[in-house]
């Protein structure tokens, strides 16, 4: 079975070849806006489970189809599309991507000295000769406690242009680990995709990591 990630993102590009997967990516664009609700995990999953059946909307109609395939196993898996989102929740107000230095510096500001949730959701939808099956949505929170920041360490660290990108205005895998004083739970959640609960769902779909 041919694994698709969703998603144009590095980071989670890189998770997944840290654990040794190979995978093709394609990406969709939605408009996200239509999925956000003053529920975090509402949130997150259903923008999560939109770009994945957009993902597998997209997909030619020879790559849905298992090579070699008889009839009659037009149902059986051809491609398994994994996407993921992630956001960053203060005072129960999602915090999305800044749009501009000056947001940026205001969700900084915001965060600092504080302790805030990162959830990250991700979906496993198959792909058959027929189309999309039934995604599959989980997600996972994380606390992430910041020290206190001074505004001239705000300033520097948006010039610096990591900030641009990210939910919350920082990434952990970067210069924004300096801000993390600590976290309570995974920390590939917060990073973009939780993958000790990935790896367990793909044996599901017979993609085993660890082959015991």
């Amino acid at each position: 079975m041919k694994l698709i990630l969703g998603s144009a993102s590095p980071r989670r590009r890189e998770l997944l070849r840290q654990i040794g997967l190979d995978f093709e990516i394609r990406t969709a664009d939605i408009d996200e806006t239509k999925y956000q609700t003053a529920d975090p995990v509402q949130t997150v999953c259903a923008t999560c489970q939109a770009k994945a059946l957009a993902v597998a909307k997209a997909l030619p109609l020879w790559e849905k189809c298992p090579e070699g395939a008889e009839e009659g196993t037009a149902a059986d898996p051809a491609a398994l599309v994994v996407s993921s989102d992630t956001i960053v929740v203060l005072d129960g107000q999602i915090m999305g991507k800044p749009h501009s230095p000056a947001q940026a510096e205001a969700m900084l500001t915001a965060l600092s000295g504080r302790e805030h949730a990162v959830y990250t959701a991700f979906t496993l939808l198959p792909v058959t000769g027929e189309g999309p099956g039934a995604p599959e949505t989980e997600y996972v929170e994380t606390k992430v406690r910041f020290r206190p920041l001074t505004r001239g360490e705000i300033l520097a660290y948006i010039a610096t242009g990591e900030p641009m990108d990210k939910a919350g205005a920082y990434g952990i895998q970067g210069m924004g680990a300096c801000f993390v004083e600590g976290i309570e739970g995974d920390y590939f959640t917060v990073m973009g995709l939780p993958l000790c609960r990935l790896s367990q769902r793909l044996k599901d779909y017979g993609i085993d990591v660890l082959k015991g």
